[in-house]
């Protein structure tokens, strides 16, 4: 049996009917840029999310950098970031001329509750990643920030339909960027990003770095670059947000079986059962990761790894500091398949290689 860690041609034949009449709707009215499906998309992911102000643009790493730049943030100013997460997260720090500030993670890749030590005359804003789509303890965090007078760009590249107290990841901070990768939650068949914010006035900046710097045409009112959202992309999106839903509950049923079957395993840690996650991974950590990964290889089950090297360990954004946690994740972690393509039967047979390899 093989069993890929994600197979995105495995959709099933009604999505995939739906999205080829999307395709031909937009091909007949011969609108690529903006337009109604654009219009469709941010609005009904303004009410899903219960955000004041949806603006899509090009990808999430684009949204990272649009939120820097619309909080004018740039050279001399610092930002803390955790060192376990994507290379966007810190890559688009240094693209606007600031500089990021490395924090360690928990044990399971979420910004150290400490992360408060960090903060020097320097800093201007904090980017808490949920990672794996677990949501960093947002309530605390934005105490603190407040307190700090400083701004929180929140990282939900992996959390969307991520809801913590109610609110979704993406709005408790000053804006939240969220990814559409196709490998997402919630994916496009390319790529597409999005900020959210509840300030008006913020949104509109965004909206205007993302176009040109232009609320009209041929009106420039700043300096601004192009990254809008793809009309197909967001029209390919209006589809999948309908199955939503029923892709995440799919998901929670093959995690259960995980959390079920694999309890107990002596070497192996298994993911918490955080209510606020859209379980975007199923993370296990053991000190045999490398081992396993290679059985599981062997046995036609693909697995993968989230993500190898910190990101203060990468040359260029070298950075000493305490990363114990971050980099023992790095080293331990070990992503299983779970997504909406997967049959139950084949997470039932990853779960008895695994205790297979363990016993």
């Amino acid at each position: 049996m093989k069993i890929p860690f994600l197979d995105l041609s495995r959709m099933d034949q009604a999505l995939q009917a739906t999205l080829k009449d999307k395709f031909a709707k937009v091909l007949k009215e011969g609108r690529f840029s903006f337009g109604e499906e654009v219009l469709t998309f941010e609005k009904r992911v303004e009410d899903r999310l219960q955000s004041p102000h949806a603006i899509s643009c090009a990808n999430g790493t684009d949204a990272l950098e649009l939120a820097l730049r619309a909080l004018n943030i740039g050279p001399g100013d610092e930002v803390i970031v955790p060192a376990m997460t994507w290379v966007s997260t810190a890559e688009v720090v240094l693209m606007i001329g600031a500089t990021p500030v490395f924090w360690d993670t928990d044990a399971w890749g979420l910004l150290r509750s400490d992360w408060e030590k960090a903060i020097s005359p320097r800093t201007k804003a904090v980017i808490p990643v949920h990672l794996y789509g677990m949501m960093v303890p947002m309530a605390d965090l934005m105490a603190k920030a407040k307190k700090a007078d400083i701004f929180v760009i929140e990282d939900a590249a992996q959390a969307f339909g991520s809801f913590q107290e109610g609110k979704a990841a993406g709005t408790w901070g000053d804006v939240g960027c969220l990814s559409f990768y196709p490998t997402k939650n919630l994916g496009a068949l390319g790529e597409a990003g999005m900020c959210l914010t509840n300030q008006k006035e913020l949104a509109e900046q965004i909206r205007l770095l993302s176009n040109h710097g232009q609320a009209q045409r041929d009106v420039h009112s700043l300096v601004g670059r192009n990254s809008r959202i793809d009309t197909l992309q967001a029209a390919f999106l209006n589809v999948l947000l309908e199955r939503f839903d029923e892709f995440q509950e799919k998901r929670r049923i093959l995690a259960e079986i995980y959390w079920e079957e694999l309890a107990g395993i002596e070497g192996l840690t298994l993911p918490p059962k955080a209510e606020d996650s859209n379980l975007h991974l199923f993370v296990i950590q053991t000190e045999k990761r490398d081992l396993l990964k290679e059985f599981l290889q062997s046995n036609g089950v693909g697995t993968a790894i989230h993500y190898p090297i910190i990101v203060p360990d990468i040359p260029v954004y070298k950075q000493d500091g305490d990363f114990a946690n971050a980099r023992k994740l790095s080293q331990n972690g070990l992503s299983l398949p779970l997504n909406p393509w997967l049959e139950v039967k084949e997470v039932v047979e990853v779960c008895r290689l695994v205790k297979e390899f363990f016993t």
